[in-house]
């Protein structure tokens, strides 16, 4: 059986330490000799496989170092070491054998068992990606095999070659698990280079008094416990440069780079190393993921997430358990969040997501509560509203007779059947509405305001200002695949650039199938109208009067789930072509790339999921036409509002969108890795249990799954999404924003679930802030003054009844039902339209929804133009309105808080200082250089 492995085994004296890999660290940085340091498990070998130099001791134990042969391919694959690892520390498996170096990166791989020229490729692929790693100076080692020792019946252990174990590994293919560890020579080159900020100084700017000063000390039920999650020091920080190492905060080398720093750089290695000399397109890891040469490529998680003993009595096990307990567990999903624990765990990139998730959550609690009010002041004012009460009078203006829903087959009905509408739409549709309305457009403003100012801090706290300008590296793909070259104007060295044609180009590309799937969402939707529109006539032609009188809730519930399912297919196939799309963009950095895809998928995301409540809101019953005159949709007769309005069918497709999406997103996200994860570590939890070796983290982590490239976009998606409605159409679910806060009390700690416990661990990604995203949130904010102006006015009947109220109610809305329906004469029927075989008899006056003439040809009214003249000017005022207050909150509330300010200017001028003294020190050193330079000239 071949070697894909590519590692020669040699083993050390039994009494023989293993050499100090920090040693090797320095001999790599200074020359071109690397090796794999690693474990063989003590493998058994043949006298010619034994390097002559090494001494007779050295061949009957562990390897500790094993050497890249440049006939990588071609050694053997030694048997594994019969031996079960000995139960260690708790944390062993976080280091390299020598319990020191700590294992910064995993990488993995199967050994095929078939040989064949793809295997072969992948393997040469492999032995060119670890040297050129080695290059760099990184240290690698392979995990041990775990197997057990066979014995013969009468108790002889067997050689591990001759173990039915080993001979079962040798037919199946076999994971090889290669550990990856940073040495300090490395990680200090990479921190100067990628300009990693460090500390040079604790912060010693007191932080000034107010009124949150004082509230910070009132007992907090929602505070964490600083017993296990201590409040964390504040520094001044400065790129870390290596000739002035003594100048930063640092305990030991071991320790002065957190592990997300670590993970970082070695992130950096990975993403650029080449497996293919003669192809510079062929770099990177996740490449090489793609081509099948590596199954898989992470950081290590810390170690076990849950423990069997209390967090109070032993203590938290390790970053990732005290993560658990003190933020995923559902135990506390009432408290806050421990953002620089879960910053310092998973990165800058995560910690922004959940610091800005919890940010939202807690101001949608205000939302919320006035939501909440908005409804319950419809459920207490619903015995006295007088629109409610006429159409529920049979005797009184409930006995309206109403002109039929459909063609021929739908017979006359009662004004009184839309009853159950008239409440369901009062409950949404009152005073109240208007002012719930006002309130959530300048809660949308307030929210990205005051983010702004939390999100600028953070940025401060956690180093990432400047982060897009000055530390970004250009992304790999873009310096391999750029077709020009040019001087920098900024740094005047050459670099990768594409020409500003050639990029329009591929916009316009882009912009061609973004349109294309923009009009299949609209073709869908259209499919829907016409599902609405077939479904209700044949639900009216039944016969049945419930029935009848039912059609357009059940017509309003299937057509939503309908929507819902096409929703979540459309999305998942436009998210490849947008992918596909923005690689072909050729973005410079990585911050470029995710702007562009962004945009792209919340474009489509806008249509894909609120054109059916757009056409609702604003389409539907808006030109349905008169009896004499229906309007039509390709043949079929327009669908009308109840007579009651559109906004409880309005308010049904919003309740069933939204809540349908996140139920279903919050299913996928966390029910799919259980299940997954839970069969993938099938295997190894039952072969621990058996005794036949150790499930070591590696293990676990690879059964784990994977964030994906794009990890955050549907987390982000799905909020930002949720944000919408929560806004555009608020005042046509009041009780948009309290669904909204309960899905986030449980999304957060779902979240936390899944990154803690069901996913791989992701490489600690960097970012400024987080992105596009605030930039939509604001043009939803905006775009919700305009869509609520033209709910309340359009949609709702609020302008109707105010005007009636003005000009013929005398301050009430007694008979308001009598004036918004217009008279029609059944002998005015269209042909093919005027019901067969009605059950009414000979009717003589029919009523119809809106403002017409009572005699052919039934054109609209003086109140139509009347009633529409105030809803435009409505609209007008509206949104001038609240458009000048939301720009005054934004310019009255400063982006960067004082505080924060303060503290930037003090780091710029600790930053300024050092310089000025490395100058003045490099100035005497050079004095003195010529003094003694002089002296020996003398």
């Amino acid at each position: 059986m071949s070697n894909p492995i590519g590692f020669e085994g040699v083993e050390p004296a039994a009494n023989d330490p293993s050499p100090d890999l920090h040693e090797q660290a320095r001999k790599l940085s200074e020359g071109p000799v690397y090796a794999i340091t690693g474990v063989t498990g003590g493998a058994y070998h043949d006298e010619e496989d034994i390097d002559p130099d090494v001494d007779g001791a050295e061949k009957n134990a562990n390897a500790s170092e094993i050497e890249l042969s440049d006939n990588i391919e071609k050694q053997p694959l030694h048997a594994a070491s019969p031996a079960k690892k000995p139960e260690g520390k708790k944390d062993e498996d976080q280091f390299l054998k020598d319990g020191k170096s700590k294992i910064d990166y995993v990488m993995v791989y199967k050994n095929e068992t078939k040989e064949g020229e793809d295997e072969a490729k992948r393997a040469k692929r492999r032995k060119e990606f670890f040297a050129n790693l080695k290059e760099e100076g990184l240290i690698l080692e392979q995990a041990d095999p775990d197997t057990i020792p066979a014995a013969t019946e009468e108790g002889e252990e067997l050689p591990a070659s001759e173990s039915p174990d080993y001979q079962k590994m040798e037919e199946e293919d076999k994971n090889t698990f290669i550990k990856v560890h940073a040495p300090w020579s490395v990680l200090s080159r990479y921190a100067e280079e990628m300009k990693i900020k460090m500390p040079i100084k604790e912060n010693d700017i007191d932080e000034p008094t107010t009124i949150w000063t004082f509230l910070r000390k009132v007992p907090n039920p929602f505070a964490l416990s600083t017993e296990f999650v201590p409040q964390e020091t504040n520094y001044f920080t400065l790129a870390f440069v290596r000739s002035r190492e003594d100048e930063f905060i640092m305990e030991s080398r071991d320790t002065f780079f957190s592990g997300t720093t670590r993970s970082r750089i070695v992130h950096e290695i990975l993403e650029k190393a080449r497996y293919d000399p003669d192809d510079k397109t062929k770099f990177g890891y996740d490449h090489m993921v793609a081509n099948g040469s590596l199954a898989a490529c992470f950081p290590l998680h810390d170690g076990d997430w849950h423990s069997d003993q209390s967090l109070l009595t032993h203590g938290p096990l390790n970053d990732r358990h005290l993560l658990y307990e003190e933020w995923a567990s559902p135990k506390k999903f009432y408290k806050q969040q421990p953002l620089n624990l879960i910053r310092s765990y998973f990165g800058d990139k995560i910690g922004l997501y959940f610091s800005w998730l919890g940010y939202y959550t807690i101001m949608l609690t205000y939302a919320a509560i006035f939501g909440v009010v908005t409804f319950l002041l419809g459920c207490i004012t619903l015995g006295s509203s007088v629109k409610v009460q006429e159409i529920c009078n049979e005797e009184g203006v409930g006995s309206l007779v109403m002109c039929p829903l459909c063609n021929e087959r739908c017979d006359y009905w009662h004004l009184s059947s839309s009853c159950f509408y008239s409440k369901l739409t009062y409950l949404f549709d009152n005073w109240a509405t208007v002012i719930f309305a006002i309130f959530m457009s300048l809660w949308a403003t307030m929210f990205c305001e005051f983010w702004k100012r939390r999100e600028n801090t953070l940025q401060y706290e956690w180093d990432l200002f400047g982060f897009e300008d000055n530390e970004e590296n250009v992304r790999p793909e873009f310096e391999a695949k750029a077709p020009d070259k040019r001087i920098s104007p900024i740094t005047k060295k050459e670099e990768p650039y594409v020409p500003t044609a050639t990029r329009m180009t591929r916009v316009v590309n882009s912009l061609v199938f973004i349109i294309f799937m923009i009009l299949l969402v609209v073709a869908a939707v259209i499919s829907v109208i016409i599902y609405r529109i077939a479904i209700k006539v044949a639900l009216a032609r039944t016969g049945s009067e419930f029935v009848s009188s039912m059609s357009s809730i059940v017509t309003s519930v299937t057509a939503s789930f309908i929507s819902v399912i096409l929703i979540m297919i459309l999305q998942n196939v436009y998210e490849r072509i947008a992918v596909w799309l923005t690689d072909l963009e050729l973005h410079r950095t990585e911050t470029e790339y995710e702007d562009s895809f962004v945009f792209k998928m919340y474009l489509f995301a806008f249509v894909n999921y609120y054109s059916t409540s757009f056409y609702i809101a604003f389409l539907k019953g808006k030109i349905p036409g008169n009896p004499s005159d229906y309007g039509k949709i390709f043949g079929l007769r327009q669908e009308e509002c109840d007579a009651s309005g559109c906004m409880q069918e309005l308010f049904i497709n919003i309740a069933i969108t939204m809540c349908g999406k996140q139920f279903f997103n919050n299913f996928m996200e966390l029910g799919t890795p259980v299940i997954l994860n839970c069969i993938r570590s099938y295997k190894g939890r039952q072969e621990e249990k058996k005794g036949r070796g150790k499930y070591e983290q590696w293990e676990k982590d690879l059964d784990l799954a994977d964030i994906g490239p794009r990890g955050l976009f549907k987390e982000y998606l799905e909020m930002v999404v949720q944000f919408g409605f929560t806004t555009i159409f608020v005042c046509a679910f009041p009780l948009a924003p309290f669904f909204a806060l309960l899905n986030n009390l449980i999304e957060i700690r779902l979240d936390a679930f899944k990154f803690i416990s069901q996913l791989r661990r992701p490489y600690a990604a960097r970012a400024q802030d987080i992105g596009a995203w605030y930039a939509i949130l604001v043009g939803i904010g905006n775009l919700s003054v305009l869509t609520n102006a033209l709910v309340l006015a359009f949609t709702s009947e609020f302008i109707p009844q105010a005007v009636y109220k003005r000009r013929g109610g005398n301050g009430t809305l007694a008979g308001y039902m009598d004036f918004s329906l217009s008279h029609f004469n059944p002998e005015d029927f269209e042909e093919g339209s005027a019901p067969i075989d009605s059950e009414f008899g000979n009717i003589t006056d029919c009523r119809y929804r809106g403002f017409y003439e009572s005699t052919a040809p039934y054109n609209y009214n003086y109140d139509n133009w009347v009633i529409l003249t105030w809803k435009l000017f409505f609209v007008l005022i509206y949104e001038h309105v609240i458009y000048l207050i939301k720009f005054a909150l934004a310019y009255m509330i400063p982006d960067v808080p004082d505080f924060v300010r303060d503290q930037i200017r003090r780091e710029n001028y600790l930053a300024q200082q050092a310089l000025h003294e490395a100058t003045l020190q490099r100035a005497l050193r050079d004095d003195q250089d010529d003094r003694k330079g002089g002296a020996s000239n003398a």
